[in-house]
């Protein structure tokens, strides 16, 4: 689906990024842990990140097997005070982005800082 399309809300797609990444330099726990740290308060947000809302937004993990889900689900709980709505889901099709989406906020997109070269 377009950019457009998504941001309609009537896709079901929630824009992600795609980490690939070496387990022998770093471990998915960490990630996971990482990505909930950056979310901040949004973690309590539904379809929200930041200013930034519609079901698109809503934040989640997508796990690609049963050893992922099980650590996803386990950090995800570690951060749940009854408040947390964080989804962890299996990933499913990952659809790249556009490329004048591609790095948006070094592009200067509204979020960006504006100092930034």
């Amino acid at each position: 689906p377009s950019y457009q399309e998504v941001c309609s809300g009537t896709t079901g797609h929630t824009e992600a990024i795609q980490v690939v990444f070496d387990s022998s330099v770093v471990s998915y726990e960490d990630l996971v842990r990482l990505g909930m740290e950056r979310l901040g308060d949004s973690r309590t947000l539904v379809n929200q990140v930041g200013n930034d809302k519609g079901t698109q937004y809503r934040h989640g993990v997508y796990y690609h097997n049963d050893e992922q889900k099980a650590i996803a689900n386990a950090v995800i709980a570690s951060y749940d005070g009854g408040d947390c709505v964080t989804e962890c889901m299996e990933a499913t099709k990952y659809y790249k982005a556009e490329d004048y989406h591609q790095q948006y906020l070094l592009k200067g997109g509204q979020s960006a800082r504006k100092d930034h070269p």
